[in-house]
């Protein structure tokens, strides 16, 4: 089973400790040894997940927006990402190399054009920028990928 992640940054504490649980109740659904994460691996929920996958026994395969991403994601965050990086199965990218909304948008549709099932820690709210977690909701609708919401009930971005 290839299960995508995507999901929105910047939780607060107590949102990113119930989307955490939601995410580890999801991972044990799959038999380890069928999991095939696929994730952009930013902060937040898209690392958490992938590091439940594999915490799971599950695999990793990133999808790398564009070459100057890394550089785009905050400085705290970059030896998890590499970690990540290190750990993946396989990366795809998507050619692109500014780290812009249209990239983050192109990594979306690879991401789901890969999966089985997408995992959405979303508000259910329209995306705040092109390429945002409801764009890949909506890509995943367009395209016949099933969706599976994780929000925390009453939990506010």
């Amino acid at each position: 089973m290839r299960v995508g992640i995507t999901g929105h940054r910047g939780l607060g504490q107590a949102v990113e400790e119930r989307v955490r649980e939601l995410l580890s109740e999801a991972v044990r659904g799959y038999d380890a040894s069928e999991l095939v994460a696929v994730s952009c691996i930013a902060d937040g929920p898209d690392s958490w997940f992938a590091e439940t996958a594999l915490a799971h026994g599950g695999r990793l395969e990133v999808v790398v927006p564009a070459t100057e991403y890394r550089a785009s994601l905050p400085d705290w965050h970059h030896a998890t990402y590499d970690k990540l990086v290190r750990q993946a199965a396989d990366v795809h990218g998507t050619g692109m190399a500014e780290s812009t909304s249209e990239a983050y948008q192109a990594g979306n549709e690879i991401l789901v054009g890969l999966v089985d099932e997408l995992l959405a820690v979303w508000d259910g709210r329209p995306a705040r920028g092109f390429g945002g977690t409801a764009d890949a909701v909506d890509h995943a609708e367009r395209t016949g990928v099933p969706v599976r919401v994780l929000w925390p009930a009453g939990a506010t971005r």
